[in-house]
């Protein structure tokens, strides 16, 4: 039986499900994986982040409060990995209330400023 969830998921012409639909990329998941069983509060959230964004080739660009832009999120963390090519990427580290979760999401419309914000950044440590 088919459950409601895949029910409601777009279909392809070929009748299968719509896999352009956002996906977490391997990436994110590979990063995911590496903070899996995080327990260090605030205080660790940076240096738990920048460690397992150096492992993946990338690094921690900068960390800031949620401020309620994220739901069930405490700090955010924004990071430049590699885009599984020749080019890096933005995403965000997130740090549940609790101060005992990480997850990595991909920017969306809502956090698509702090993409816009890291860009910039990037651009002026470029030219230092």
């Amino acid at each position: 039986m088919i459950s409601p969830e895949i029910a409601a998921r777009p279909q392809s012409a070929l009748g299968g499900i719509d896999h352009s639909e956002a996906m977490l990329p391997m990436e994110l998941v590979e990063l995911e994986l590496s903070l899996e069983g995080y327990a260090g509060g605030d205080a660790g959230f940076c240096e738990a982040v920048r460690q397992a964004a150096g492992r993946s080739g990338g690094e921690l660009l900068f960390d800031l409060p949620a401020g309620g832009l994220i739901e069930d999120c405490r700090r955010i963390a924004v990071l430049r990995i590699p885009d599984g090519g020749d080019g890096m990427r933005v995403v965000l580290a997130l740090l549940d209330h609790n101060g005992t979760e990480i997850r990595m999401q991909a920017p969306d419309e809502d956090t698509a400023h702090l993409v816009r914000f890291a860009d910039a950044f990037i651009e002026v440590l470029e030219r230092i």
